[in-house]
């Protein structure tokens, strides 16, 4: 192995590697090890013993005592009653289908690899992200809270109903209405709260005591379904006795009476009954009584007929109520006078609330939740991948076997009016349910009263895990305390902050308004472990290689859209408020800045979305419509690759307001080998700055062996395919005259050719370190356009772009064009008026005349200055030689052209006035600054002077034009100029520096512009 010795620091060996793996353990760490880790104690690791657990001990049958619960025992019977036969099974039916759908996609997750403790919740955080994971994470943690409150609120409700009612402290006898309902209510705080704080002492003392009773829990439901089935099979041949007293086909409370008659021969006199003494003012015949009394008969019937009694025929189909309705006997008729009023109602069973089919979709739900058991304890499990599919997915075809047959038992051999008795009040008292089962009703009672022990005790033990895992990770930074317990790993803060959350639920007191709550946050989660499966699957990311085969991306999103059909179903407004939760949770955590890179799905999301607008945009340019400056800052660095003029970013911003691309681009002299460190300090550098600056772009450092060819190599190559920089930002070169800043002037023209020869937009201000940071505000002012030349509109798109961010938003445009002695001023003023009225720019307008003058001394000065300077910079690059032999060669071609021209054909009449400009200056600064002598070195550049007559009648426009700028928009707060183009040849690079320096002199912040070569605005919508 010597020949991979050098890399045996960063690369390990393939046995090393293997060996990692093989003593790898999932189970979680304590707290007291995870903070010593933190504070890098030294702590001795403890040895943990390999988990044993398999697939019925580990997923099978704690799914199945997640499943089957309180809704079953408490209002399945119920549900059948009010929902039919058959809307009941459709709820059952789409509930099922649910959470087998959200199995399948859990298990191809599961299988994808190692799950370490912390089951649904890490599945989806490290399939969807951090900002998903941390939203349904909570969603989930906050499910499983109020699943906690919902199995509590069932345990009082059968304890206070079924097994002790005279245990109430708010006694309801004699109450009716809103008044006995609201003493049950009080019931239900006051004993939920005080099982709530037991339960809550015994798992903070020992969870294990939980673990080692949920056997017994589970064995209790078992019992109790089987014992149901058992009544089921004895009613075909022996039903039970359970009459149901009715008036009419009005049900009666049981409790008011002792014999369903309204008189009783007793020896030779007719004696009435206490439920005559019910409904009349007195006991005697001749009393006054109720009317409905008086015109029905008292009947009994069968309240459970048997299998073989053919009432499924009669409960097949709904019966919803409204609240506080009288449960009424189909078939039985009934004498009733339509305008009499309803008296005695709390001698009837009434409906406790209106029930409608989504209410019942709410309500039914919570009963098949609690799929995700055992992939909770993922951590705990022998072989995770095999037993998670297999488990769960048995665990809910068992259960949904007893829920689907349960809708028809229940049917077809308990009558209706007994169905739709939610707490048994016709039935002496008795759980519904209980009066099906064999061998007695009490195996039902207590049996569902220590399954729903149990079941909130796993919620109280799972709910706080769950939020210590998400406290963990850290994404969501508040919540970090609770990631602390006891030094056992114990979640104490976060048992304490579950029971808070719990006693809200509590406190709502009801259990039907608390179903519809955990539903909401159950369906969420499980639509997010759908969406995670379709997108791994679609989006066929190289690590999704799931052990589990038998699932299907059409799966997936089929369950997720059953998930997000049932959450509006069982309440929109709930809907809306758990999506508000999770919403705000995600940008929480958005905001927050989740520094977790997990390769979830949502980046592979990007990745190809982006792709896909890549290949859309290598179409075709875009619309004029959709131009806007995707630009391309160029920055300079200094000796510590820090950038040295950070106000370009603040213009960059401001020009942006944070929309489309930007790049921001830098260069480094070397090598890539040698200099790659300066090139990431110089990136980190840029990427500060935007972030301060907020600009929303890219940084990118290019190294080369020469500035010019790495800014060069940023204009050719930033950007990626259509998606490429139209405009250059760069800042003009300071210092420019100066010989040590000369390789500044050359890279800076260099740039000007290459973005005209790129057709890009060229933006250069001048002065930059006067602009405006993003902190300051200009209350009044104006920004000034002097619009020269039509340069595809950008000169007017700029300052609108700039008055959309708050520094400029204060001023006002003008608009200034150049009138020449053959135009229109008047007819220019209009039409510039229409074409920014159909722009719909708002823009004062302004044209000034320009009349063509007598070119002044000055002039002449300013340009032998300029040409002068050339010479000198060019003569500083070569020898004493070449220097020789270069003034010989301008004096014989100077001479030359000075026999073949005659000045007098440019301007006739100046021709003298000229030449005698031209010797008296040149004479006194050639004497004075070169002191060389008045030989060769006189003609030949005398000769320079005269062979560039355009040089003198661009500085005479540039200082005139100057001069009105100056004059007019002096006190501006920004001027936007048209910037000319460079000289085609290489010989008058300086000179075009010296015109820029003229046309801009005297102007505080100048932003010269030169145009792309396309129209970037349009009349046009």
């Amino acid at each position: 192995m010597a020949l991979f010795e050098e890399e045996m620091d960063t690369s390990p060996m393939v046995s090393s590697l293997l060996s990692s793996l093989a003593n790898y353990s999932n189970l979680t760490q304590g707290s007291k090890e995870h903070e010593e880790a933190e504070n890098n104690e030294e702590a001795r690791k403890k040895t943990v013993q390999a988990p044993r657990m398999g697939t019925i001990m580990g997923v099978y049958l704690p799914c199945m005592q997640n499943i089957l619960g309180v809704i079953l025992f408490l209002r399945m019977t119920w549900l059948v009653g009010v929902g039919g036969i058959l809307g009941t099974f459709i709820i059952v039916f789409m509930c099922c289908s649910t959470t087998m759908l959200t199995a399948i996609s859990m298990s191809a997750i599961a299988t994808n690899g190692v799950v370490p403790a912390g089951g649904s919740y890490y599945m989806i955080s490290r399939s969807l992200g951090p900002e998903f994971g941390g939203a349904v994470g909570i969603c989930f943690y906050l499910g499983t809270t109020f699943a906690g409150a919902m199995y509590i609120l069932g345990c009082i409700e059968i304890l206070l109903i079924y097994i002790v009612p005279a245990a109430a402290i708010f006694k309801m006898e004699g109450l009716e209405g809103a008044e006995a309902e609201a003493a049950l209510l009080n019931n239900m705080r006051v004993y939920g709260t005080i099982v709530l704080s037991f339960m809550a002492l015994v798992v903070f003392v020992g969870v294990k005591y939980v673990n080692k009773l949920a056997l017994v829990f589970l064995a209790c439901v078992i019992l109790s379904i089987l014992a149901v089935y058992a009544g089921v099979i004895k009613t075909s041949f022996d039903p039970p006795f359970f009459p149901v007293c009715v008036l009419g086909n009005r049900t009666l409370v049981s409790k008011g009476f002792d014999i369903c008659a309204k008189t009783i021969e007793q020896g030779n006199a007719t004696v009435t009954t206490k439920l005559w003494r019910a409904f009349c003012d007195s006991e005697f015949l001749n009393a006054t009584c109720d009317e409905y009394f008086t015109s029905n008969n008292v009947s009994q019937i069968q309240g459970i007929p048997g299998i073989t009694s053919g009432i499924l025929a009669e409960n097949l189909f709904t019966t919803f109520m409204e609240k506080s309705s009288i449960l009424e006997k189909r078939g039985i008729p009934a004498v009733l006078d339509p305008e009499a009023t309803v008296a005695n109602t709390n001698r009837y069973v009434l409906a406790d609330i209106t029930s409608f089919f989504t209410l019942l979709v709410g309500i039914y739900f919570p009963s098949v939740t609690g799929i995700m058991a055992g992939s909770n304890r993922s951590g705990d499990l022998q072989d995770a991948q095999k037993s998670i599919p297999v488990g769960t997915i048995l665990a809910i075809t068992t259960t949904s076997i007893i829920y689907m047959s349960s809708v028809f038992l229940f049917g077809a051999c308990v009558d209706g009016v007994v169905l739709r008795d939610k707490f048994g009040e016709g039935v002496n008292g008795n759980l519904v349910i209980g009066t099906l089962a064999w061998p007695s009703p009490w195996v039902i009672v207590f049996g569902s009263f220590f399954s729903t022990c149990g079941a909130g005790l796993q919620s109280l033990t799972g709910a706080p895990r769950l939020l210590q895992a998400i406290a963990r990770d850290g994404i969501i930074p508040f919540l970090r305390v609770f990631g602390h317990g006891k030094t056992n790993g114990e979640p104490t803060w976060a048992l304490l902050l579950t029971a808070c959350i719990c006693e809200i639920g509590i406190l709502i007191a009801s259990l039907d308004a608390v179903a519809p709550i955990l539903s909401m946050f159950f369906l969420m989660c499980y639509m997010f472990v759908n969406l995670a499966c379709a997108l791994q699957t679609l989006l066929r990311t190289p690590n999704w290689r799931p052990r589990f085969k038998f699932y299907h991306w059409a799966l997936s999103l089929l369950g997720m859209s059953l998930c997000l059909t049932l959450m509006f179903l069982c309440s929109w407004y709930y809907a809306i408020v758990a999506m508000v939760i999770a919403s705000c949770i995600y940008k929480y955590i958005e905001f927050c800045g989740a520094e977790k890179e997990w390769g979830d799905g949502i980046r592979g999301i990007s990745l190809s979305a982006a792709r896909y607008a890549l290949m859309r945009l290598e179409e075709g340019p875009p619309h004029t419509k959709n131009w806007r400056p995707q630009i391309l800052v160029l920055m300079s660095l200094d000796g510590e690759q820090s950038v040295e003029q950070p106000r370009l970013l603040s213009l960059t911003s401001q020009l942006k307001a944070g929309k489309g691309l930007t790049i921001v681009g830098a260069c480094v002299e070397g090598t890539y080998l040698n200099n790659q460190p300066q090139a990431q300090k110089a990136d980190q550098s840029l990427r500060k700055l935007m972030e301060v600056e907020k600009v929303k772009g890219f940084s990118q450092v290019v190294i080369s062996s020469n500035l010019r060819d790495a800014t060069s190599h940023l204009i050719q190559a930033g950007g990626l395919g259509g998606l490429r920089h139209n405009t250059v930002l760069v800042s003009f070169p300071k210092n420019w005259k100066q010989a040590e800043e000369h390789h500044r002037c050359r890279n800076f023209i260099e740039v000007v050719r290459e973005t005209t020869a790129a057709h890009l937009a060229l933006l250069v201000p001048k002065n930059i370190s006067a602009y405006p940071s993003n902190g300051e505000r200009f209350t009044e002012g104006h920004i000034d356009v002097w619009w020269i030349v039509h340069d595809g509109g950008l000169l007017m798109l700029l300052p609108f772009l700039l008055l959309q961010h708050k520094v400029w938003r204060k001023c006002k445009i003008r608009i200034f064009t150049v009138a020449q002695m053959d135009d229109n001023s008047i007819q220019m003023k209009k039409d510039l008026m229409t074409f920014l009225y159909h722009l719909r720019f708002d823009a004062e307008v302004e044209v000034v005349e320009m009349h063509d003058s007598d070119i002044s001394a000055y002039t002449y000065e300013k340009t032998l200055v300029m040409e002068q300077r050339s010479q000198i910079l060019k003569e500083m690059h070569l020898t004493k030689n070449e220097r020789e032999r270069e003034i010989q060669s301008i004096t014989d071609v100077s001479r030359g052209s000075i026999r073949r021209k005659n000045p007098s054909n440019l301007h006739p009449q100046r021709s003298i006035a000229e030449e005698s400009v031209y010797v008296m200056y040149f004479s006194i600064f050639v004497i004075i600054h070169l002191n060389l002598t008045l030989t060769k070195k006189y003609f030949a550049i005398f000769g320079v002077l005269y062979r560039n007559q355009s040089n003198v009648r661009r500085m005479h426009h540039a200082q005139k034009l100057n001069g009105v700028i100056v004059k007019k928009s002096q006190e501006a707060k920004l001027v936007l100029l048209n910037m000319p183009g460079p000289p085609k040849n290489r010989t008058g690079e300086e000179n075009y520096m010296e015109f820029l320096e003229v046309l801009t002199e005297g102007l505080n912040r100048v932003l010269l512009v030169r145009g792309g070569g396309r129209e970037v605005i349009t009349i046009y919508s």
